[in-house]
C-alpha cells in the first residue's frame, strides 16, 4: 500500500534532513543548488534583459493587451508578470497555455514568448500564430533555437537564457523577471536595478536560513517539509501575488516530491474548498502521529487535512476577516494550519519570499521521502508517447 504523497513502500524519515550524506545521496542532480542559484538567476536575468533592449518595446508606444505564451514555470511567468504589475495595470495581462492564441490577439497587442528550451511545442505553436498575426514580440529563451528565429522575423528583442541542464522549473526568475523589465519599461510596474537587487538579496537570506547544514529546528525549509509531509496540503494566498505562490508551491510539490495538493485564492478558495473542513480527511485526535498506521492495519501513514496559508502584507480588509475566521474554522475542527507571511516592500520581494520558502520545501520533502527531487519518469514517460 502507497503511503501518502510518497512511492509505493515509502515513508517521511525527518533523520533524513540532517543527515547530509543522506542529503547529497538523495540529491544526485543537485536541485538543492539549483534552488540555491535563485539569486544569481534574478541578478544575471535582469543584467541579459537590459542588454537584449528589451526596453525598446516602449518606443512604439503602450500595447492593448500583453499576452505571455507558455507552459510550465513559463506559464507562471506570465503570472508573477500579472502579480507584481497589479490590479492597477491600465491594460489586461493573460497567459496562454497550448496551441491556439484567442481570437481576440492581434498587431495591437504584445506576445511574450517564453520556453527555457527553445523548442517546447505549444510555445513554438503560439509564436507562429503571433508572427502570422503581425503582433509585436518579446523573446526569452536559449540562442539557436527555433523561438528565436520566430522572434528575431517578428522583429522583438530576444532575451537569452543560459540553457543549462536541469528542468524548467529550476529557471523562473530567469524567465519571470525579462518580463517584468520590460514591463517597466512600459510604465507598468516600478523596478529598476535597486528592486531586483533587493529582490535577489531577499533569496540570498532564504537560502542562508535554509542550507543543507542548517539544522531542522531552526531550518524553515525542513520545517515546511515536515508540516507537509503526511498532510493533504491546501495550500491559499491571500492576495492575487500570494496566490501566484500558492500555484508554485503546488507545482513544486507536485514535480519535485511527487506530491498532491490543492490550492486557491482568499476569498474564492473559501466559497468551495472551505466545504472540505466537514470532509472524511479532516480533524484528528489531538495527539495524533500523522506517521502512525492506518486504523485498518494497511500499515501507510494517516494522511489528513493541513492548511497552509501564503500570507502577503498587502491584503483587502475583507480578506483578513476571511482569513482570521477560515482559520478559527479549520482549528475548531483539529485540521492543523501554517501560516508563511511575505517580507519585503516591494511585490518581487515579497513574491521571492514566498516562493523560495516553498521551494526549498518541497525539495526537503522529497528526500524526507527518499525522493530523487528532480526525475519526473511519468511527465517523461507521457512527453514520448504524445511527441509527434
Amino acid at each position: 500500500m502507497s503511503g501518502a504523497g510518497g512511492a509505493p513502500g515509502r515513508s517521511f524519515e525527518p533523520d533524513r534532513l540532517d543527515d547530509q550524506s543522506c542529503l547529497v545521496e538523495g540529491d544526485p542532480a543537485g536541485m538543492l543548488r539549483a534552488v540555491a542559484s535563485s539569486a544569481a538567476q534574478v541578478r544575471t536575468a535582469y543584467r541579459s534583459a537590459r542588454e537584449a533592449e528589451v526596453a525598446r518595446v516602449a518606443a512604439d508606444g503602450r500595447p492593448r493587451a500583453i499576452v505571455v505564451a507558455g507552459v510550465g514555470a513559463s506559464a507562471l511567468a506570465g503570472e508573477v508578470l500579472e502579480a507584481v504589475c497589479g490590479n492597477g495595470a491600465p491594460l489586461p495581462i493573460v497567459t496562454v497555455r497550448g496551441y491556439r492564441l484567442p481570437g481576440w490577439v492581434g498587431a495591437a497587442d504584445l506576445v511574450c514568448a517564453v520556453s527555457r528550451s527553445g523548442r517546447t511545442e505549444e510555445t513554438l505553436a503560439l509564436a507562429a500564430e503571433s508572427v502570422r498575426r503581425g503582433c509585436r514580440m518579446i523573446g526569452v529563451g536559449p540562442v539557436g533555437t527555433p523561438l528565436r528565429d520566430l522572434v528575431v522575423r517578428a522583429g522583438g528583442p530576444y532575451v537569452p537564457v543560459s540553457g543549462s541542464p536541469g528542468p524548467s522549473r529550476t529557471a523562473l526568475w530567469e524567465l519571470a523577471v525579462p518580463l517584468v523589465v520590460a514591463a517597466a519599461s512600459l510604465g507598468l510596474v516600478e523596478a529598476g536595478e535597486d528592486v531586483f537587487e533587493s529582490m535577489a538579496g531577499r533569496l540570498e537570506d532564504i537560502a542562508h536560513r535554509c542550507r543543507p547544514s542548517s539544522e531542522s529546528f531552526i531550518n524553515p525549509g525542513k520545517t515546511l517539509a515536515m508540516e507537509l509531509a503526511g498532510s493533504v496540503p491546501m495550500i491559499w494566498g491571500t492576495s492575487p501575488l500570494a496566490r501566484v505562490a500558492a500555484h508554485r508551491l503546488a507545482r513544486q510539490l507536485s514535480e519535485n516530491a511527487k506530491y498532491p495538493a490543492v490550492w486557491g485564492e482568499i476569498p474564492d478558495a473559501s466559497h468551495d474548498q472551505l466545504a472540505v473542513l466537514d470532509g472524511p480527511l479532516a480533524g484528528r485526535e489531538l495527539f495524533h502521529d500523522p506517521f502512525a498506521d492506518e486504523p485498518d492495519g494497511s500499515g501507510g501513514p494517516s494522511a489528513r487535512l493541513r492548511l497552509f496559508l501564503l500570507r502577503d502584507a498587502e491584503e483587502h480588509p475583507q480578506v483578513v476577516k476571511c482569513r482570521t475566521a477560515s482559520v478559527r474554522l479549520a482549528e475548531n475542527r483539529g485540521v492543523p494550519v501554517s501560516e508563511i507571511l511575505a517580507e519585503g516592500a516591494h511585490p518581487l520581494e515579497r513574491l521571492a519570499t514566498l516562493v523560495g520558502l516553498g521551494d526549498y520545501g518541497s525539495v526537503y520533502l522529497a528526500m524526507g521521502y527518499g525522493i530523487d527531487p528532480t526525475n519526473v519518469p511519468a511527465v517523461m514517460e507521457l512527453q514520448a508517447r504524445v511527441s509527434p
